[in-house]
């Protein structure tokens, strides 16, 4: 089913198939790893990578590969610096919950207690902002945006533009990953902290755990070993777009080290960061309001990734690509920074290699036990940045699905009960008048008409 799983999944937080092989050993990973983005590099794919395996305390891998710079021939250096997307968004929500435990703020608390915003009379909540649950359009899907990323405003007047959009659902009803939700947050922190969102994060993260290359990115600042952005398109490599780092704020644009960034993970999950209470909280997925239970939680995604348990997040932003992993059941942490955006992103090398490390588990088939011909018909609803619209037709073991004026079907027949089906990590489950699909980072509610 691969047509609808990558229109569905969002960008932020791609997981990719691979196929199940024998596992190498710890001393091989190296090896893999060196062909595995070698491959990458030498086939133009990407410029280059930074990566980090870690395991039970041990460092199995810790490497660059590629160039920070192709015009100069810049071989990537050791620990060099990346733009890591929405990776940003774990910070804004750890900030949140430091505000939170210094008694200044509720995630109960209706956000427009501390920004002016018309929600049309609708509450909502701080936790609807970090669970991506508020309805909220977001303002990277909108039509202007791209003009506007170009330019440098006040950021009111990005709240303003947003205001101005009709709701996608209303709050707590569905969930579509929203970066208008952490921009909005970035703002709230900036008000109950009395300070830049950029000077928090530093005093309250940066300088205690010793980040010392992890900051906001800038259009005009020098960083030190920081690696040029790419873009693959048309079959080759070429410069990135230009935005302006007033718009991915909250959302995107923290820049980071990948030694940097395990010293973070390290840190939020072994308990040097917030006391167990505050950890689960920031870690627990959140549920809609008729109960129905995310796979997304503040910041992170939490969930059984072919039977391991894994809490992590993606991020892209022009010319980068991040992915960062923690498997708390094996004590693995994967890091994955790769200066180009294109198909051939971190997400991908980091699924890679953890299937180099732990044995992938496919889901279990179970008997159909329901009227294949009652699921047929079309189902409509709002997807991110679109309206979705798909048409499910019974098969003798399974269901096909195909997106209007998509050519073909893709096939469904991983049964696992109550009217649920799997593809991949994907869970889409129908009702008597609807089909809900859960891709990780949204949970689309799809009528049928």
């Amino acid at each position: 089913m691969k047509n609808f799983y990558s229109i569905l999944i969002a960008t932020g937080i791609l997981i990719c198939g691979c196929s199940v092989e024998e596992k190498s050993p710890a001393a091989g990973l190296v090896t893999f790893a060196d062909s595995l983005f070698q491959t990458g590099v030498d086939s133009s794919f990407i410029a280059g990578a930074s990566v980090i395996v870690y395991k039970d305390g041990e460092m199995l891998v810790d490497k660059s590969y590629g160039f920070a710079s192709l015009e100069l021939s810049v071989p990537m250096p050791r620990n060099a610096s990346f733009e890591i997307g929405s990776v940003t968004k774990q910070f804004t929500s750890a900030a949140i919950l430091k505000l939170k435990e210094a008694g200044k703020l509720s995630l109960e608390d209706d956000f427009t207690r501390y920004l002016d915003f018309d929600t049309g009379g609708r509450t909502i909540t701080i936790n609807n902002l970090l669970n991506h649950t508020s309805g909220i359009a977001s303002y990277t899907e909108f039509p202007e945006f791209r003009e506007l990323s170009l330019q440098r405003y006040e950021r009111d007047s990005l709240v303003r533009l947003v205001e101005q959009k009709d709701f996608l659902f209303e709050p707590g009803e569905a969930m579509i990953y929203n970066n208008s939700g952490y921009f909005l947050l970035g703002l709230i922190i900036e008000e109950v902290a009395g300070m830049s969102y950029e000077d928090y994060l530093k005093e309250q993260f940066f300088e205690p755990l010793g980040m010392n290359n992890t900051y906001y990115s800038s259009n005009s600042e020098v960083i030190p070993n920081k690696a040029y952005g790419y873009a693959y398109s048309g079959g080759r490599l070429q410069q990135r777009g230009y935005m302006d780092h007033t718009w991915p704020y909250a959302a995107g644009s923290l820049g980071s080290t990948a030694r940097d960034l395990l010293i973070w993970m390290k840190a939020l999950h072994e308990g040097d960061l917030f006391d167990d209470p505050y950890y689960e909280l920031m870690t627990l997925p959140g549920e809609l309001k008729d109960g129905s239970r995310l796979r997304y939680a503040m910041g992170l995604t939490n969930y059984s990734n072919y039977g391991n348990r894994l809490i992590g997040h993606g991020g892209g932003i022009n010319g980068f690509l991040s992915d960062t992993r923690y498997y708390p059941g094996e004590d693995l942490y994967i890091i994955c920074l790769v200066n180009t955006s294109g198909p051939m992103g971190a997400s991908r090398f980091a699924e890679e290699l953890t299937w180099k490390l732990l044995d992938r588990k496919e889901h279990e088939t179970s008997e159909i036990d329901t009227d294949l011909e009652s699921l047929r018909g079309r189902y409509t609803g709002q997807a991110r940045g679109r309206i979705l619209s798909i048409e499910v037709s019974p098969l003798t073991d399974g269901i096909a699905i195909s997106t209007v004026r998509q050519d073909t079907a893709d096939t469904l027949r991983t049964y696992t009960g109550n009217n649920t089906w799997r593809d991949g990590n994907q869970i889409i489950r129908f009702t008597e008048d609807e089909c809900r699909i859960d891709n990780i980072s949204g949970y689309f509610i799809l009528k049928k008409q």
